[in-house]
């Protein structure tokens, strides 16, 4: 079973491998992506780790508030997705 994890505040620079690994030191993380701008491609600034359940939150306590790429990123659970109708 897995978790995803809400990633907010990243740096523009950040990759999708890089989170991942910023993550991997407290969590078995499945995936990560970053959410990008339709037109531009370029970073809307969060993302979602997918973690092993276990793990979840652990990854949360640790990661919340931590300052990756000069910046102080926010990490919870993602809430589902809703229908945009």
């Amino acid at each position: 079973m897995t978790k995803t994890l809400y990633v907010g505040n990243l740096p523009w620079s950040l990759s999708e491998e890089e989170l991942a690994k910023v993550f991997s030191a407290h969590a078995q993380v499945i995936s990560a992506r970053i959410i990008t701008d339709r037109e531009t491609g370029r970073s809307r600034g969060f993302g979602f780790v997918e973690v092993a359940d276990g793990d979840a939150e652990g990854a949360i306590q640790a990661m919340n508030g931590s300052e990756v790429g000069g910046r102080q990123i926010v990490v919870n659970e993602a809430r589902p997705r809703q229908n945009r109708f």
